[in-house]
């Protein structure tokens, strides 16, 4: 089955469970990925979280349930899942700026979010440097938090978190024990359907552990992407990496960790590289 086709079914599992509990490991189990690498397709691939879609989808069909009808907020509320009218009210609000209530008593404009498809389109873009590489399992030691299951979350406490091991001499312990491939500072994402989500800030290294914690990287195929910048960029090539190479490399992703390489400590001209588990189609 093409990959955008399983995007597709996913999407369409999302339709069809907007009044239950959404498993987002079924959907990664339909795409054929973790449930964290689905999420993160897709927000890539659709410009926003997979929760607040699901929200605008779910408060987009509460609209239509209340307006010009009997049904009861309370009744609808608890149908999109909600189990206190105080948090209905509240996403409600959020999405179509007027409060529930105001659906029963008049007319007034709501925001319709249709249900989101996705197709490929072949467009002219810069060049991506990637190599594809077959690695045995490697480990590393260092410290790690845990990932929250909706990735957004995560956003804000990762960079907390690099900030931290700067800022107390961690990185810099951390640089000492390093005497492994791959030669740098890692970011690792835990993310597999099998053990818990955590997020590694590492190296690649053989000694003692000491004070920090060790995780085995297991043997992987890689599609590994040069990139250089400062800011946001290792971002947007992650971003880039999603929407037009995936889609029509041959590759989806496998079952491993995702894995950040910073080759150099330079924040205004960071060297890296991103590492993402593939295996052929």
């Amino acid at each position: 089955m093409d990959w955008i086709e399983r995007l597709n079914k996913a999407m369409n599992y999302i339709e069809e469970h907007l009044t239950d509990e959404i498993d987002y490991g079924q959907l990664g189990r339909i795409a054929c990925c973790s449930a964290y690498h689905f999420q993160r397709m897709f927000s890539y691939m659709a410009g926003m979280p997979l929760a607040e879609y699901i929200r605008k989808r779910k408060m987009s069909l509460a609209a239509v349930d209340l307006q010009g009808g009997n049904a009861k907020i309370v009744d609808v509320a608890g149908n999109y899942g909600y189990q206190s009218p105080t948090a209905f009210n509240r996403a409600f609000q959020a999405i179509h700026g007027v409060a529930p209530s105001a659906l029963k008593n008049g007319s007034v404009p709501v925001k319709s979010f249709p249900p989101i498809s996705f197709k490929i389109t072949i467009k002219g873009a810069e060049e991506m440097n990637y190599r594809i590489e077959t690695k045995e399992a490697f480990r590393i030691v260092g410290v790690s938090v845990p990932l929250e299951k909706e990735i957004e979350k995560n956003f804000a406490m990762i960079p907390a978190k690099w900030n931290e091991v700067l800022a107390d001499g961690t990185l810099k312990k951390l640089a000492g024990r390093m005497d492994g491939e791959p030669m740098g500072v890692l970011g690792v994402s835990t993310c597999s359907d099998e053990e818990p989500w955590r997020y590694y800030i590492a190296v690649s290294s053989a000694k003692e552990q000491g004070e920090f914690e060790e995780y085995t990287v297991p043997a992987s195929t890689w599609a590994i992407f040069s990139g250089s910048g400062a800011g946001q960029s290792i971002q947007e090539l992650e971003r880039r990496i999603v929407t037009e190479w995936l889609p029509t490399s041959g590759y989806e992703y496998g079952n491993a960790p995702d894995v950040e390489v910073y080759l150099n400590q330079d924040p205004q001209n960071s060297q890296y590289e991103v590492w993402i588990p593939v295996v052929k189609k």
